[in-house]
């Protein structure tokens, strides 16, 4: 199943092989890690399990996350991944979450893949709402969200075990109606095809 998405400055398609060694690297990067679920350095084994997954799996299926991985357009680089995943318990609404590369922090990457991400969940997919949770350190992450006209919806406070200690973490969502009336949105073509 091959994903597709652009947007101004970006392709956000299925994982391929040869994204291996970039994955790795920015996995392994302990900032980028800081607020994951994964610890630095990042396995091989693991990314290679990761990447075989990814490129063979289909999007939307619900209760499982679908990572994308962003690509600049001018010479297909490994920018990050961003993925969702629909709710299993209700299949109108999804969660979303995003990762970069250092190297790419502080270009806009992040806002104008997840907004891609965005116009593709509440136009082809045809969801409801869309959620996103992120750690209440990762400013970051907060701007991103915000920026993109997510609400905050929630705070909880050392509500998650984490890496060593308790963490607190911020809620955000938006609805498809809401969506609708943001300025900016940037996706130029979405597609889908079982061709390989």
């Amino acid at each position: 199943m091959i994903f597709c998405l652009e947007t101004e400055r970006l392709v956000l398609g299925s994982f391929r092989d040869e994204d291996l060694e970039s994955f790795i690297a920015y996995r392994s990067d302990p900032m980028v890690a800081r607020y994951q679920g994964w610890e630095a350095p990042y396995p091989r084994q693991q990314a290679l399990a990761f990447v075989a997954e990814m490129r063979d799996k289909l999007p939307g299926l619900p209760g499982e996350w679908y990572q994308v991985a962003i690509r600049q357009k001018t010479d297909a680089a490994l920018v990050g991944d961003c993925a969702f995943h629909i709710l299993i318990e209700d299949e109108r609404q999804a969660e979303i979450g995003f990762t970069l590369s250092r190297e790419y922090w502080g270009k806009g990457y992040a806002s104008e893949a997840v907004r891609g991400l965005l116009d593709y969940l509440f136009g082809q997919a045809g969801l409801h709402r869309v959620r996103a949770i992120c750690d209440v350190e990762n400013t970051a992450s907060v701007k991103v969200l915000e920026r993109l006209g997510m609400r905050r919806e929630g705070h909880f406070i050392e509500n998650i075990w984490f890496k060593g200690g308790w963490g607190s973490e911020y809620l955000y969502a938006v609805l498809r109606r809401e969506w609708q009336t943001i300025p900016g949105r940037v996706v130029k073509h979405a597609s889908q095809s079982g061709d390989p």
